[in-house]
């Protein structure tokens, strides 16, 4: 059984862990540096990735998530996440600073401007619904990331090695194939 991480700080935490737990993953709360210790992987839930920095630094998670990702450890951003693991930001400061992609917050715009797609995704499957709510997107990948899937030419989800950032919300839907992806591509 795989021993998943979610990062519990703030965000759509209780989502991931409903369907974690759905793939017979252990799914573990972290909202501390002892909540780190043996995890196959972790999952950057979305939120609001101002307040989760905020969160980060509070309570010393910053650090000892940024040392798991540079130690090869699986990670899954999906929205705010992707936003903490990007490199580079544009207009804004990167956060944990590990998967070589540049990201735009809210390029999808506000609130109200929220929807529901269906994505054909050649590694992940058909059909899979996302769900886009002030979304960011990847503006320029680096040398080696793969690009899994765009949306209106911009890129959405993307892999770098053992990082995988997702734009959308895979865990507001009933559909698993993106975090199962997730979870089989973890050694």
């Amino acid at each position: 059984m795989k021993r998943i991480g979610v990062l519990a700080l703030q965000g759509a935490v209780r989502e991931h862990i409903q369907m974690l737990e759905a793939l017979g993953c252990e799914a573990i709360q972290v909202k501390q540096r002892k909540d780190l210790e043996n995890l196959d992987g972790l999952v950057l839930p979305g939120g609001e990735s101002t307040t989760m920095r905020k969160l980060l630094d509070r309570f010393d998670l910053l650090e000892p998530i940024r040392g798991l990702a540079q130690q090869g450890l699986p990670m899954l951003g999906t929205c705010a996440g992707l936003i903490l693991l990007a490199k580079d930001l544009i207009e804004d400061e990167p956060h944990l600073a590990v998967m070589d992609v540049t990201v735009a917050r809210n390029s999808y715009g506000r609130q109200v401007n929220s929807f529901e797609v269906q994505l054909d995704i050649p590694k992940v499957g058909v059909g899979i619904p996302a769900v886009f709510i002030r979304a960011p997107h990847i503006e320029a990948v680096g040398k080696d990331v793969e690009i899994l899937a765009q949306h209106e030419g911009k890129i959405i989800l993307a892999q770098d090695g053992h990082l995988l950032g997702c734009s959308f919300h895979p865990e507001l839907t009933e559909d698993t194939r993106i975090i199962e992806y997730f979870v089989s591509s973890m050694v």
